[in-house]
C-alpha cells in the first residue's frame, strides 16, 4: 500500500485552506482557537501517532464536543454537583438528606448536576427532579448505571474516560456537595481541592454533608489534621477551601451567600479580576485592603469596570470589578478574600439597572 503524500503546516495552500473552513465557522478570538486545534489534528497526522492514541484522542473531543453542547443551552444557571456512594439505600439517612438537600437547592434556582448513577446520585435527581438535573454517566463494567430519574433524558450524558466526564464536572459547576462514599467520591473531592488548591480551577464552595451525628468527614478531617498537615504536605489554609456540616440549611445558605456580591474571577496575565454583582462602597474596599494587605504581590485592591481584554465576555460585562494582583500561592486565603467581599456593605443597584442586568 502506498503512504499518503505528507503535507506541511508551512505549505501556504494548506494553510490556506484551514482560514477558508475557519472562515466558515467564525471570527476573533474562537477563530484563532478553532485555527489551532485544526493544525493540532494535523500535526497528529504528521507524527505518526499510533491508532491506540488517535482512538483516545478522537473519542475524548467527541465526548467534550457533546457534553459541551449540552450544557450551552443552560449557561445562564448556576450548577451544584452532588457526589456519594450509589451504594447508598433509599432507607438509609445519608439518601434522605441528599435528597432533601438537591429539592432545597433548585428551589434556590441552581441546577443539579451528578454521575447519573444510584445511591447519593439517584437521591439527589429525585429531589431535583429531570428537569433541573444533569446526569454525567460513566461506562463501567459493573455497578454503574444511569438511575430511573435522568434515565432517557436529554441531559444524561454518556463517558467512556473518567478525565473527561471530570473536566465537565470542574468547568461546569459552580459548588460541590460530597455525602459519604467509596473510593469514587473521595477521589472527585480530592481531585477539586487539588484543582483549588493549586489555582488551576475557580474557588467554588466545597461542601462535605453527612447524616446528623454521623462522623465520616469528621474522621477524614482528623486525617488530614493529624497526619498530612502535621508531616508539612498541606498548609492550614487549605482547610478554608471546604466546609463540613450535617445541616441542610447550613449548606444551601452557604452556597447561596458565596454568590451574594461575588460573581465570578478570571486572570489577566497577574491580575485576578473579580467580578461582583454590586459595587462596594469606598469604607468596604479599604477595609479589604487594609485586611487582605498580606495576599497582594504589589499594589492595591481597586475597584473599577471591565478591562479590555474582557470585551469578549459580554454576558459579564456590565459587572463592577475588583482587580488585584495576589501571590499565586495558598488559595484558600482568597476564599477568605471572596467570604469578606460577600459580607462587604455595597451600592444598591438602581431598579431599571437591576432590571437590565437580569435580561
Amino acid at each position: 500500500m502506498t503512504s499518503p503524500k505528507k503535507i506541511s503546516l508551512n505549505d501556504p495552500a494548506v494553510l490556506e485552506t484551514i482560514n477558508k473552513l475557519v472562515a466558515g465557522l467564525a471570527s476573533g478570538r474562537r477563530a484563532d482557537f478553532l485555527r489551532d486545534m485544526m493544525e493540532t489534528v494535523i500535526k497528529y497526522g504528521l507524527d505518526d501517532v499510533s491508532i491506540g492514541d488517535l482512538k483516545l484522542v478522537s473519542r475524548s473531543l467527541r465526548e467534550m464536543r457533546f457534553a459541551t453542547s449540552i450544557f450551552q443551552k443552560y449557561n445562564a444557571v448556576r450548577k451544584v454537583a452532588v457526589f456519594g456512594s450509589a451504594r447508598t439505600k433509599s432507607d438509609e439517612p445519608d439518601f434522605q438528606l441528599a435528597r432533601e438537600f438537591a429539592r432545597r437547592i433548585v428551589e434556590e434556582k441552581f441546577m443539579i448536576i451528578t454521575g447519573g448513577g444510584d445511591g447519593i446520585m439517584g437521591a439527589a435527581q429525585q429531589g431535583a427532579g429531570a428537569e433541573k438535573s444533569f446526569g454525567l454517566n460513566i461506562r463501567l463494567p459493573f455497578e454503574q448505571s444511569a438511575n430511573q430519574v435522568i434515565l432517557g433524558d436529554p441531559k444524561l450524558i454518556n463517558f467512556n474516560y473518567f478525565f473527561a466526564r471530570k473536566l465537565s464536572f470542574v468547568k461546569e459547576t459552580s459548588a460541590f456537595v460530597l455525602f459519604p462514599g467509596g473510593f469514587g467520591t473521595l477521589d472527585e473531592g480530592f481531585e477539586v481541592l487539588t484543582l483549588l488548591q493549586t489555582g488551576k480551577t475557580s474557588i467554588v464552595p466545597i461542601i462535605l454533608m453527612d447524616r446528623p451525628n454521623g462522623f465520616y468527614w469528621e474522621t477524614w478531617r482528623r486525617f488530614l489534621d493529624n497526619d498530612i498537615l502535621e508531616l508539612g504536605l498541606i498548609s492550614r489554609s487549605d482547610f478554608h477551601l471546604f466546609t463540613i456540616t450535617h445541616d441542610v440549611d447550613r449548606a444551601v445558605n452557604e452556597i447561596k451567600h458565596f454568590y451574594k456580591v461575588f460573581h465570578s474571577y478570571r486572570w489577566v496575565r497577574d491580575e485576578m479580576v473579580i467580578r461582583l454583582n454590586n459595587k462596594l462602597t469606598p469604607a468596604a474596599l479599604e477595609n479589604l485592603n487594609q485586611q487582605f494587605d498580606h495576599l497582594l504581590a504589589a499594589g492595591h485592591i481597586v475597584q473599577r469596570d471591565a478591562l479590555h481584554e474582557e470585551s469578549d465576555d459580554q454576558a459579564s460585562f456590565h459587572l463592577p470589578r475588583l482587580v488585584l494582583i495576589p501571590h499565586k500561592r495558598e488559595f484558600g486565603m482568597l476564599r477568605l478574600l471572596i467570604n469578606a467581599i460577600n459580607n462587604s456593605p455595597v451600592i444598591a443597584t438602581p431598579p431599571d439597572e437591576a432590571v437590565h442586568a437580569g435580561d
